[in-house]
């Protein structure tokens, strides 16, 4: 007869860290070109006042490609490259603090809800400056006129370096106007996006594979199942955090200073609608990332487990 809870949990203390570091990096990053797209017209959606620009993720897509090419797509990316940091130390800190809570408590549900909680608070330190400035320059093209800070325009026979050029212009205009505060501007909405989203993520992703695992064949294979899970645990983590989300790009990209304010602003001018703006791009965005961190990160704690664990488990 089947076993519930027959799905195996790599915990920290199984993995060969030399190899989890290693590969980690490189999954890190294909996640992150994979679905930047979908996080730039997120952005460009909430930021937005109603329908100005874009009547939704697909007319999004079409007239930023029209108008701006497939590069335009990309605005930032490699200013948001630097993430990678926060993206170790975001599997450091869940896996560290999964083993710890481990010693207080068995319930698994418990342990993922405070890891990932924990993981987004140090993740985001380290990112938020990233996204100020990675979400201003996501927002020049179309989506100029929405932002406080413009690139300076290229002069004609001027050697403009397209990329990092930006990104100084973008930094002290940044420095200038609001000095280092303004890196952490939205800090607080960050934290209250993504500490509640990181920490319903987890225990619903192991709740879904758990009950996939009960209704699938016996010999169903447990990377599969998983994969179905990370999608659902998306999908509600996103739509329970999106109002959050909206809050955040705001603040962020208009610099704002009251998260109060701006939730009251963004209720009075557009209603409830209002709290599920880029909502679409945000779930289309987590589903393909969902399924492409879950393989990836689960494939990667497998191929990081320590040589003479390998013939113990069942996949």
């Amino acid at each position: 007869m089947q076993q519930k809870r027959n799905i195996q949990i790599i915990e920290w203390e199984d993995l060969d860290k030399r190899k989890f570091y290693s590969f980690g990096v490189f999954m890190t990053m294909s996640i992150r070109a994979t679905v930047y797209p979908a996080t730039l017209i997120r952005t460009r959606l909430q930021v937005q006042k109603g329908k100005s620009l874009y009547n939704g993720t697909l007319d999004a897509f079409v007239k930023i490609v029209r108008a701006e090419g497939v590069k335009g797509l990309y605005r930032g990316f490699m200013v948001n490259t630097f993430t990678l940091i926060s993206g170790q130390a975001y599997i450091t800190t869940y896996e560290l603090v999964r083993k710890y809570v481990s010693t207080y408590s068995t319930n698994n549900a418990f342990k993922s809800l405070v890891a990932g909680g924990s993981a987004s608070l140090v993740a985001q330190s380290i990112t938020v400056p990233i996204d100020v400035i990675s979400q201003q320059l996501m927002m020049q093209g179309q989506g100029e006129h929405l932002t406080r800070f413009r690139v300076k325009p290229k002069l004609p026979g001027a050697k403009y370096k397209a990329t990092f050029g930006q990104t100084r212009d973008i930094i002290a205009q940044i420095f200038a106007t609001d000095g280092l505060r303004g890196f952490y501007r939205g800090y607080m909405a960050s934290l209250l996006t993504y500490i509640p989203n990181s920490a319903v993520w987890w225990p619903f992703y192991h709740f879904y594979a758990e009950q996939l695992s009960n209704m699938a064949p016996s010999n169903c294979p447990h990377l599969l199942l998983q994969a179905m899970a990370g999608p659902l645990a998306a999908a509600t983590a996103s739509t329970v955090t999106n109002p959050m989300d909206v809050v955040r790009a705001r603040v962020q990209v208009e610099g704002r200073t009251s998260i109060i304010g701006t939730f009251k602003q963004l209720i009075a001018e557009e209603g409830f609608w209002g709290m599920t703006k880029g909502l679409s791009a945000r779930i289309i965005a987590s589903t393909p990332t969902a399924i492409v961190m879950v393989v990836g990160y689960e494939t990667l704690k497998r191929v990081s487990l320590r040589p003479e664990l390998v013939d113990s488990r069942h996949w």
